[in-house]
């Protein structure tokens, strides 16, 4: 496995759980709205840690999401008939994580990811590499960690910089490691603000991390299908603006992706800091990107969790890991600007291109027991535009400033802006926490006001 250290009117839910849309009067919405002591946008990983965090801090709090589901980037697709992970596979540094807390409460077994090795192959092209060249690719990933590692604490570069600075045979052994556990492109990525993420115990959900959040959103207040258009902080409070009019409340936690805010895709009133505008910028989406290949007969001899490594032109890099959890399933995963490229083309093209390659490995005859395939393309979805986020060479220090609140009203939270935890949905929950604990202190010492 491949770790990020080595990848319409709003429906009302019910307090009490998931329910049939309740309908209310105009008066009995206002007031229900000029309750709120805080709003959430969005029910991803850190929104949904925000919702049960101010429950235990005795806040009102409600959800606003733009899908018809819950999860965001944390989804467990089961549209081929067995269930892969379209989004975040890791509970990443589980010694404090708050999804393994919550997945042992919620009694789902949990697997450690050093006992998923089924063994792997490289091929270029569809051609297997010779010994002796596998031989040199896995020296250079050796190479380059203690080139990076030499490197002063000032030295803010982008892995490909690094790279090229040591030795040039380095750069396939960087546009690897930042493809297929980042999603992006070497000379997008910061080498310090990789190197500050936090280590630790990885662990998978068998029965789906996306289920999980399913489970843990049950009985929280959220009303889905409502998109937050615009968010409004010139008065005393906050205005949102939603699908059926405007909701008010005494603060908001934003919790959308990085991606989103930089489109523009809530408008912001006054707008952003200048201090906040520039450290979204510091910003960009990585594109890690899977297409899930359903393929029916026997297992061509290989066991659960065998990868082979297919390196194309440029970043066309393509993990593909057969038989996850022991399903007919095989998993292919890439990113960068090549991941983008195919997202944007449409799931049929995607599908299409990497049933190619794969067939390119095992050979003609395998391509009907192929028939269907499924596209989980971050990049290219306007709830997301992209998977998780990278800081630009030099530009670390934007996630900590994305942990200050704007105008006092204002947090955001998600695996954005959760310091050594960033880029996971443990960061995102991380993230949520420590927000939600400064909203409340907060209304404790009346710095925001429940009147």
């Amino acid at each position: 496995m491949i770790s990020r250290r080595h990848f319409t009117a709003g429906t009302l839910l019910a307090a009490g759980g998931i329910a049939a849309p309740a309908v209310l009067s105009a008066t009995a919405r206002a007031q229900v709205r000029a309750d709120l002591d805080l709003a959430i946008v969005g029910a991803g990983a850190a929104g949904l840690v925000a919702a049960h965090r101010a429950r235990e801090k005795k806040l009102t709090a409600r959800i606003f999401e733009a899908q018809g589901r819950i999860g965001g980037r944390v989804h467990t697709d089961e549209s081929l008939g067995a269930g892969f992970e379209a989004g975040a596979f890791y509970i990443h540094f589980a010694e404090r994580n708050p999804w393994r807390e919550i997945a042992e409460r919620q009694k789902f077994e949990l697997v450690d990811d050093n006992t998923l090795w089924g063994g792997f192959n490289v091929f270029r092209h569809g051609k297997p590499l010779p010994a002796e060249e596998r031989s040199r690719r896995r020296g250079a990933f050796g190479r380059l960690s203690m080139e990076l590692e030499r490197e002063g604490r000032d030295a803010d570069l982008s892995f490909a910089e690094a790279a090229r600075r040591h030795a040039p045979e380095l750069l396939e052994a960087a546009r690897g490691l930042t493809l297929l556990s980042l999603g992006e492109d070497p000379e997008h990525v910061s080498i310090r603000d990789y190197q500050a993420l936090d280590s630790g115990d990885d662990l998978v959900l068998p029965a789906g991390y996306g289920h999980l959040l399913e489970a843990h959103g049950k009985g929280v207040d959220i009303a889905l299908n409502s998109p937050v258009s615009a968010i409004d902080l010139s008065g005393p409070g906050v205005r949102l603006t939603v699908p059926g009019g405007v909701v008010t409340a005494r603060a908001v936690l934003l919790t959308v992706s990085i991606g989103v805010l930089q489109a523009g895709g809530i408008r912001i009133t006054p707008d952003w800091p200048a201090d906040t505008q520039r450290a979204l910028s510091g910003l960009r989406m990585g594109a890690m990107t899977k297409v899930a290949l359903r393929m029916d007969g026997d297992r061509l001899g290989l066991s659960p969790w065998t990868q082979y490594f297919d390196q194309g032109d440029g970043d066309e890099l393509v993990n593909f890991e057969f038989w996850p959890f022991d399903r007919p399933l095989i998993v292919a995963t890439f990113g960068g600007d090549y991941a983008r490229s195919l997202a944007k083309a449409g799931e049929a093209t995607a599908v299409s291109t990497i049933r190619d390659r794969l067939v390119a490995i095992l050979g003609e005859s395998q391509r009907t027991r192929l028939p269907q395939g499924r596209l989980a393309g971050w990049s290219a979805d306007q709830h997301a535009l992209g998977s998780y986020s990278v800081a630009l060479p030099g530009r670390m220090e934007a996630r900590r400033v994305l942990e200050r609140p704007v105008r006092d009203r204002l947090w955001l939270a998600g695996e954005a802006n959760a310091g050594p935890a960033s880029m996971t949905a443990g960061g995102a929950a991380l993230s949520a926490q420590r927000a939600v604990d400064d909203l409340a202190r907060r209304l404790a010492t009346g710095t925001i006001r429940r009147d």
